[in-house]
């Protein structure tokens, strides 16, 4: 049964149709598929799937990202309040749009990535001045920070990643906290998240999900 719901789960989601994504997993729940399940070989998988199998051109799939990255959120919020024992949190994240950008929408892709990831989400909003990314990491002991930039000049401006980069120096923090970017500027240019002195970079709002669990991951080693 399980297989038949993880075929028409990753269709509905593929289309972009959460109100068929949402009453499969109903459907799922009312068969007795337990939450936990639905979360790990579900949900899970398929945003592991759509990474491996969208088109390179981000453009012209953004609001495929978007409604993957949405529903998976939604279904995973709700079904978590299920589980009978609270799921183990991965770690935390700093997100948040670069000084002076006041684009959202890639941001809201990553969010519900990383919260389908069992990712716990600090959303700072846009327009976020370096020295509040770093306060917030440090007071949610968050090991990533993530900046989201749309236009070359809010990746490249000197109270952008850059700035956060200096301040994470100042205060001896580089070895316990890292930096993510992502956004256009730097799809256009593969090499700008070493300009800017980051430690990674994702090509889109699905792949940063991965990009960021894993160096999450690396951080606990």
């Amino acid at each position: 049964m399980l297989t038949e719901i993880i075929a028409a789960y990753n269709e509905a989601v593929f289309d972009t149709d959460r109100d068929s994504a949402l009453e499969i997993i109903h459907c799922a729940l009312e068969s007795g598929v337990s939450p936990e399940d639905i979360v790990f070989q579900v949900v899970i998988p398929a945003m592991e799937l759509m990474i491996k199998s969208i088109s390179e051109d981000f453009d012209a799939n953004l609001a495929q990202h978007f409604m993957a990255s949405q529903i998976a959120s939604q279904v995973t919020e709700e079904m978590v309040a299920k589980f009978k024992k609270s799921p183990e949190i991965i770690g935390t994240v700093i997100l948040g749009t670069s000084h002076g950008d006041m684009h959202t929408l890639g941001k809201r892709i990553v969010s519900g990535c990383l919260r389908s990831l069992m990712i716990d989400v600090v959303d700072l909003g846009v327009n976020v001045a370096p020295e509040k990314f770093v306060d917030e990491a440090v007071a949610h002991n968050a090991p990533v920070i993530a900046i989201s930039s749309m236009m070359m000049h809010t990746a490249r401006s000197d109270l952008g990643c850059i700035k956060v980069r200096e301040i994470l120096k100042e205060r001896n923090l580089e070895a316990k906290i890292k930096i993510v970017v992502g956004g256009a500027p730097y799809r256009w240019d593969p090499n700008l998240y070493k300009i800017v002195q980051a430690d990674a970079w994702a090509e889109d709002g699905i792949t940063a999900g991965k990009v960021i669990k894993d160096l999450i991951m690396e951080m606990k080693k």
